[in-house]
């Protein structure tokens, strides 16, 4: 695939500017094998829409995605939104959101255990071990924590133990494995284990469901021309369920199609971040 260029760090990332190569990376959500799968089709389509070389460049972990865009060392980037956040705050301002999924208006996490571990809602985890995804997931760590401390649990103080697994794949094996009792991760994710068959569910199954809130997007600097900018934003709005190019990408990325976003849809999740001590 010769699109895609894995880099374990971006110190070695050639300054071409946005115009020449069009670079582009993703929060660690999933294996990095996962993530080059998922991206292939992207990558390619954007060469085409945009008539440049498109590199997709993997990063080791959460943060990281966040100093490549924050230092222009990758042009597009695909965050949650707590990475996004911090990004924004780190970049002052200068981090801009231009397309979520139409599912990221109305995000939700779940909390999953074993049939049988007597787990049935939030209060019974006390003295458990529990995983959450990254520190930085918005879905796998800072919105479980918020439903948490609002059921007046708070982890580090309740949990026999207080897991991170890194990706959202990770948690849902450290269930099935036993190592922890239960775990909480992106919806999205763990219903396409379940579809994809990767999980039986009369095994490990969802014992709470988070109510919804805005979640990821990609985005750009604000030092990208506007052109390219909406160029961008054009080509990810054109993506379309009824076109096979259109269904094999999107499928992949979890959507049905993208919409425009815009900053003010996470101030919420700043709120939280700050409340929960993940933003500072």
């Amino acid at each position: 695939m010769k699109a895609i260029v894995a880099i374990a760090t971006f110190g070695v990332i050639c300054t071409a500017s946005a115009q020449q190569v069009l670079r582009v990376t993703a929060i660690p959500e999933e294996a990095a094998t996962e993530q080059v799968r998922k991206y292939g089709p992207f990558v390619r389509y954007l060469e085409k829409s945009l008539g440049l070389k498109v590199e997709y460049m993997p990063v080791n972990d959460y943060p990281a995605a966040v100093e490549a865009l924050v230092n222009k060392q990758v042009d597009l980037v695909w965050f949650g939104g707590v990475t996004f956040v911090q990004a924004n705050i780190r970049s002052g301002g200068k981090v801009i959101p231009i397309a979520q999924r139409e599912e990221d208006t109305k995000f939700r996490s779940v909390f999953i255990t074993k049939k049988n571990s007597g787990i049935t809602k939030l209060t019974d985890l006390k003295g458990k071990q529990v995983s959450f995804g990254s520190q930085s997931s918005t879905s796998g760590h800072l919105m479980p924590r918020t439903y948490l401390l609002e059921a007046g649990i708070e982890p580090e103080r309740d949990f026999k133990l207080t897991a991170y697994s890194g990706a959202h794949d990770a948690t849902i094996a450290s269930v099935v494995s036993g190592r922890v009792d239960a775990a909480a991760l992106d919806m999205t994710v763990w219903q396409k284990f379940v579809n994809d068959k990767k999980v039986d569910t009369n095994v490990v199954d969802v014992f709470y469901t988070t109510p919804p809130y805005f979640n990821y997007n990609w985005s750009v600097h604000a030092d990208m021309p506007q052109a390219l900018r909406d160029k961008i934003a054009a080509a990810l709005f054109a993506l379309d369920m009824n076109t096979p190019e259109g269904k094999e990408i999107l499928t992949l990325n979890r959507a049905t199609k993208y919409i425009p976003t815009k900053v003010e849809n996470y101030a919420s999740l700043e709120r939280a971040g700050r409340s929960a001590g993940i933003i500072k």
